[in-house]
């Protein structure tokens, strides 16, 4: 970790507009089909409504603009205008757009009333291979998005903004 006070700690620092929170989804039970929301509460231990409950894989978050970047690694003629992919094929919690999720991991953010602490790349599973068909995994490596826990709890609502908080 770069010194507080150091030019790379700034540069670490500074992002250049908030995020936005574009989907959200909940698992309400271990391979259940996830069921999109337009809401939803994040508590201690994770999100009301879905399965996951403690460790750093509380909430999962990916990038809007990840999901197509996968979508266009599914398609044979790359030339293709890429399909748009159902964010609850990839089993995340929440889509948002306009902030680098990587950038987020080992900080805390805000996005909409909660703040969420990132924990950790999320790493795509073998049923990338069910969702999206042979190869899934593999587009997803690298495209996977960030696992976070709930620091304090709040409302997360589609539209919210995502933002890093100061570190202290």
């Amino acid at each position: 970790m770069p010194a507080p006070d150091s030019y790379l700690a700034k540069l670490l620092a500074t992002f250049p507009h908030p995020g936005r929170v574009e989907w959200i989804g909940v698992r309400p039970e271990r391979r259940a089909a996830v069921e999109a929301v337009d809401r939803v509460v994040a508590v201690e231990g994770g999100l009301v409504g879905d399965h996951y409950a403690g460790g750093k894989r509380q909430v999962t978050l990916i990038q809007a603009e990840h999901l197509h970047a996968v979508a266009a690694l599914m398609r044979r003629d790359v030339r293709a205008h890429p399909l748009a992919l159902d964010p609850s094929l990839l089993r995340r919690n929440i889509v948002v757009s306009g902030v680098n999720l990587l950038a987020l991991k080992g900080r805390r953010f805000r996005i909409g009333e909660a703040v969420l602490g990132g924990t950790g790349p999320c790493e795509p599973c073998s049923r990338m291979e069910e969702a999206l068909g042979p190869g899934g995994y593999n587009a997803m490596r690298g495209h996977g998005g960030l696992t976070a826990s709930v620091v304090s709890g709040g409302a997360v609502r589609i539209g919210d903004m995502v933002g890093a908080l100061a570190t202290e």
